[in-house]
């Protein structure tokens, strides 16, 4: 229910009647998208899993060059989101200040604000690292109590939100819901509706996580391709559902853009709810944003992990290691990265802002190429899974492909016009360098090294994971050696065991 920092950003570009549609086509087209992708999935369960499905999907010609670009894009997505989320339930907190007007900056024009941003932003993200600390056994549980935060975060939304607003400015009309627009980008109209999708970003991404921990998950041929269809179900319908609440419970916009804070919902909810009750609101959305992020560091660390369980990475032999059945020199590196780019925070929010920008792209990009290598470098020869879309899987990884491409366009485009180097987006500039830097890799690192040919031509015309291929993590000894570098193939295919 916490809007993302592109939901802020959408809110400069509200045009009602869009937002509603877009949030539907947004639930349709995702799920055609993640059912294209959870195809691969359901083949080829294995920590790291974007990036082999990507090497998978482009076959023997195109596979180490797909492989290669993705896991680059991915691993800079998933690193650049554990800070710009923590960042997020910052935001959440300091909006406190504008709520009780502490004699304190407000804004991120102040270098003062950004410090403590800053502070905040690393304490949170630390003692989220450490929590991934915690054994397996143990872990689970935070996965659980992260579903009830959420849960709890949209129903008390529901109930409370449409009471409140009913006692204080009143619910928008159906014409001012659905048919008015707003436009304060500068934007030709027709753009400014583009742009309206913005304000469904938080739902575009990150259903690859379930992917990442595949080796750690029971009949991950199974289980891991329903965890990212199920998501992406209950993400649509929720995110919906929270869009229409939203557009009759919100003010009007020069009201909600008036608050002056770093998360506007903040004073939002203390009109309409109150002191007492905006704070117990408040307290949700931080702790919701803070245990997504430790379960994006999971993701991350497991990435992380794959890429140094091959020996690419410097220090690999250290990053590799398993203790208790986890990854946890991985997650170090991911703290620390994320860690490093919380910093830019201090000399500009603009350069924070270009990160924060780029961290959504990345995993688009990455979704849309998986499934165009799906259609057209592997469209016959790839093995069977054990969740089939049969006769579907094509249509959906068309609509992938063009979907996809839609998305990064809207993320790739400035939010404001005309355009400064203070509203720029950054994006397409770190994809592009990013991207840049996965060619080198490619061309420099040799082929016995990482994601040989061969392994990737055997899988492919391999029958695809075997049913019950990986234990859960913490259950043994054996599943502990199964996790140790020497134990387990290079990333372009499956070792029999």
């Amino acid at each position: 229910m916490a809007p993302s920092p592109h939901q802020q950003h959408s809110q400069l570009v509200v045009d009602p009647d869009t937002v509603p549609v877009g949030g539907e086509e947004v639930r349709s087209e995702a799920e055609s998208r993640e059912d294209a992708k959870l195809l691969v999935c359901s083949a080829s369960p294995s920590a790291g899993s974007i990036y082999l499905w990507a090497a998978e999907s482009g076959g023997p010609r195109f596979g180490r060059l797909l492989g290669f670009v993705v896991a680059w894009w991915s691993t800079t997505a998933w690193t650049t989101f554990c800070a710009s989320n923590t960042q997020s339930a910052v935001n959440y907190m300091l909006s406190e200040l504008t709520v009780f007007d502490v004699d304190f900056p407000k804004d991120t024009s102040s270098v003062k604000f950004r410090a403590v941003q800053w502070i905040c932003t690393e304490v949170l993200l630390a003692l989220a690292a450490l929590l991934n600390y915690l054994p397996p056994r143990f872990f689970k549980w935070v996965f659980y109590f992260s579903s009830f935060i959420v849960m709890l975060d949209f129903f008390l939304n529901v109930i409370w939100l449409p009471i409140g607003a009913a006692n204080t400015w009143g619910f928008r009309t159906a014409e001012e819901a659905f048919m008015s627009t707003y436009n304060a980008t500068g934007a030709p109209a027709g753009w400014n509706w583009c742009l309206s999708y913005l304000a469904t970003a938080g739902i575009l991404i990150g259903f690859d996580a379930s992917g990442h921990v595949a080796e750690e998950t029971k009949h991950a041929s199974v289980t891991a391709a329903r965890g990212i269809f199920w998501s992406t179900v209950v993400s649509g319908i929720g995110g919906l559902a929270t869009i229409i609440l939203f557009l009759f419970c919100a003010p009007d916009n020069d009201t909600l853009m008036s608050f002056g804070s770093p998360q506007p919902f903040v004073p939002l909810y203390a009109v309409v709810l109150g002191k007492g009750g905006h704070i117990f609101m408040n307290v949700i959305c931080i702790v919701a944003l803070w245990l997504n992020t430790a379960i994006a560091i999971v993701a991350a660390s497991r990435l992380v992990f794959a890429v140094a369980r091959d020996g690419v990475l410097p220090f690999s032999s250290w990053v590799s290691k398993v203790h208790n059945g986890q990854p946890r020199n991985a997650v170090i590196v991911v703290w620390g990265v994320s860690a490093l780019i919380s910093c830019t925070l201090l000399p500009s929010d603009v350069a924070f802002t270009s990160l924060v920008s780029a961290a959504g792209v990345p995993s688009a990009a990455a979704y849309g190429l998986i499934c165009l290598g799906r259609l057209l470098c592997t469209p016959k020869r790839f093995p069977k899974p054990e969740w089939s879309l049969g006769r579907w899987s094509k249509p959906f990884q068309f609509i992938g492909v063009f979907w996809n491409g839609w998305v990064v366009a809207v993320l790739f485009s400035p939010y404001e016009f005309p355009v400064t180097g203070a509203n720029l987006n950054y994006a397409p500039i770190i994809m592009a360098g990013v991207t840049i830097f996965a060619l080198i890799s490619y061309f420099i690192t040799p082929e016995s090294a990482w994601l040989p040919i061969d392994r990737i031509s055997h899988f492919i015309d391999s029958k695809g994971a075997a049913t019950e291929t990986v234990e859960e993590v913490g259950s043994g000894d054996n599943h502990h050696q199964q996790q140790q570098p020497e134990a387990t193939t290079s990333s372009s295919g499956r070792e029999e065991n």
